[in-house]
């Protein structure tokens, strides 16, 4: 059986919560934000579904139709489901894997661009980043006032911390751009990229 993707753990997990037709999956999922976490698409939702019947993870329970809408397929969680769900989320849970987000990588090859330039742009990611952050702080005000338990958005929180946390070190890292204190023209530096010592220190840093 294939690994769960991210998608397929979602479905999974809304089906815990009840049996429901994957439109209704996709209507909770845009409800509860669900974008910020996984990549949503009402087809690659119906795919993902249908492959986890063919793996014993869900089954239908039954069709439905209303006016001139098309059949809607219900499916409920099996207990292979219960338990595929639970060891995938306890692997991602328990162990740490490189995920190779985008944005070191860029931070990585920002060499390649002029100092001034790259403080620019870092200041209009900084200036999306807040906006952001206030929006998921603003949730969790409804959160709490609504008196949701904690186990159901503490991946909120996280995002919080993690985006409080890139906002700090970007203002450092902009002011030392803007004052030259990052020396940036590397044609001037000493060094050799292809030096084996040099290789074995990038190699080795965590």
């Amino acid at each position: 059986m294939s690994e769960l993707t991210p998608l397929a753990i979602t479905a999974l997990a809304l089906l815990r919560e009840h049996s429901m037709h994957p439109y209704e999956m996709f209507q909770l999922m845009v409800q509860r934000h669900d974008d910020r976490l996984v990549k949503v698409r009402p087809g690659s939702l119906y795919h993902t579904v249908d492959r986890l019947a063919r793996q014993g993870l869900v089954r239908a329970t039954g069709t439905e139709r209303a006016g001139n809408r098309p059949e809607r397929t219900t499916y409920e969680i099996t207990d292979s489901g219960r338990a595929a769900l639970a060891d995938r989320l306890a692997g991602l849970l328990g162990q740490r894997v490189e995920e190779y987000p985008l944005f070191p990588l860029a931070l990585a090859e920002a060499h390649n661009i002029e100092a001034d330039e790259v403080a620019r742009l870092l200041e209009n990611r900084q200036l999306q980043s807040r906006e952001r952050l206030e929006q998921l702080r603003g949730g969790v005000r409804k959160l709490g006032a609504r008196e949701v338990p904690e186990a159901y958005w503490i991946d909120v929180a996280f995002a919080i911390r993690m985006a409080e946390a890139e906002l700090d070190w970007l203002d450092g890292l902009i002011d030392r751009l803007r004052s030259g204190d990052v020396a940036w023209d590397h044609h001037d530096v000493d060094w050799n990229p292809f030096d084996p010592d040099f290789t074995r220190l990038i190699k080795d840093t965590p």
